[in-house]
This record gives C-alpha cells, sequence and structure tokens, in this order.
C-alpha cells in the first residue's frame, strides 16, 4: 500500500519580538492498517480562580489562547505606544499575555514592575526599560517565568507518559535561537500523547501539533513553565 504525503508549510515571523524565518516540513502519514493506540494522560487543572468568574485558571488560559485563534489577529511586529497591539494584531508573545488576560493576570504589569525592581536581570533591557515592549519580548518573559513560574522539564518523549504528564495544557513553552518564540501548551494530544501547541508563527494564530517539530527543526526548548502554579 502506497504511504500518503502531507506538505506542511509553517511561517515564522518576527522583528525583535519573535525572530523571523519560514520553513517547509514533511510528514509521512501512514495509512497501512495497524491497531489503533493511544497514550491517555489526564490534565491537570488548577485549583486557583484568578478572576472569580467560576472557571479555574488553567482552563481561562486555554480559552484565552484559542480565542487568539478564533479572532484571528494578523501577524504583525510593531511598537506601539502603551504597548498592547491592536486586537486584530499580534505576535508569538501576545497570544501569552492576552490568555492569561482571560484569566484575570496583568502580565504587562507584573513584567514591568519586576524590570524596575530588578533592571540588571533583564539582559534584554540593556539598562533601559520601555513598557511599551518590554512585556512583548521573548526574552523578558523567559526571565519572568524562570524567577516565578516552576520550571518543567523540557524534554519530549513520545509514549512516555511520565516524561508526558509534566507536559499539561495551559503551561508556557519558550523555544531559544535563533527563532526566539513562545506558546501556550494545549491541552489536546496527538495519539502518542504529545501535545499540540497553541501560537502565532504567521501568518495567523493556530493550534497546532508543532511541539516536536519546532524543538528538532527550528529552536530547541529553552524553558517550559508552569505560572502560576
Amino acid at each position: 500500500m502506497k504511504p500518503s504525503w502531507i506538505i506542511v508549510s509553517l511561517s515564522l515571523a518576527a522583528l525583535g519580538i519573535c525572530a523571523a524565518s519560514t520553513v517547509e516540513f514533511l510528514f509521512l502519514h501512514p495509512i497501512a492498517s495497524t491497531p489503533f493506540r493511544h497514550l491517555a494522560i489526564e490534565q491537570r487543572y488548577s485549583p486557583h480562580d484568578e478572576d472569580a468568574d467560576g472557571i479555574n485558571d488553567t482552563q481561562d488560559v486555554l480559552d484565552g489562547a484559542r480565542a487568539e485563534v478564533d479572532r484571528h489577529p494578523i501577524y504583525r511586529s510593531a511598537y506601539y505606544g502603551g504597548g498592547y497591539p491592536p486586537e486584530d494584531e499580534g505576535v508569538c508573545t501576545d497570544v501569552v499575555w492576552r490568555a492569561f488576560r482571560q484569566a484575570g493576570y496583568d502580565l504587562k504589569a507584573l513584567i514591568d514592575d519586576d524590570i524596575r525592581v530588578h533592571t540588571a536581570d533583564y539582559p534584554r533591557v540593556q539598562g533601559k526599560p520601555d513598557p511599551n515592549i518590554d512585556f512583548r519580548r521573548v526574552p523578558n518573559i523567559l526571565k519572568y517565568l524562570r524567577r516565578y513560574g516552576t520550571s518543567l522539564t523540557t524534554e519530549i518523549k513520545p509514549w512516555d507518559a511520565e516524561n508526558l504528564k509534566e507536559w499539561q495544557g495551559g503551561d508556557i513553552v519558550i523555544f531559544d535561537k535563533p527563532h526566539e518564540h513562545i506558546a501556550i501548551v494545549s491541552d489536546k494530544r496527538r495519539n502518542d500523547g504529545v501535545p499540540l501547541i497553541i501560537h502565532n508563527s504567521a501568518p495567523y494564530p493556530e493550534e497546532q501539533d508543532a511541539l516536536v517539530y519546532w524543538n528538532e527543526k527550528v529552536s530547541p526548548i529553552v524553558g517550559h513553565f508552569r505560572w502560576p502554579d
């Protein structure tokens, strides 16, 4: 039986916020008859409800990230007075702060305050805090989460339940250079237990099976966090 080939294009872009690139990857989709396998990983939910809306923080974050996918803001990297881009524009970092806004967290205020107090700990700021852009830069979010988040495994092991239960929907995953990028981990998974990610790598936010591909072919994972825990 002949295999079916699917070519998927993945765009990565940013100007000073998330790095720019365009790559193509090729998946072999076998259609030979094999026994169906599915690794079930229980989803963990936060017991906290920051905005007291009756929905736990984890679900709020996931709902906020998926709202970005539904809203379809076009990828545009720019500098905005006041810091916030229009709701119909955004980059990878905007998916994250908007997702946490849904749960009642003001990530901009939290990062701006920490940079003001610990400016020297944020190399990307170069000694000159700028609230109009700092909270939208991947290295600054990485530094903040290393200080206040729970750091988790950066390894991804398909079919390994012990490893994959550390990868939970609502987590944040950050990719290193050469294409600095950030995403929300989805609560949807492949059959082998590896989660999808919700991110904006241009032209629009998407929920994709891209975690392993990004880590192995684009930029290695530099951080995996749960915040707040």
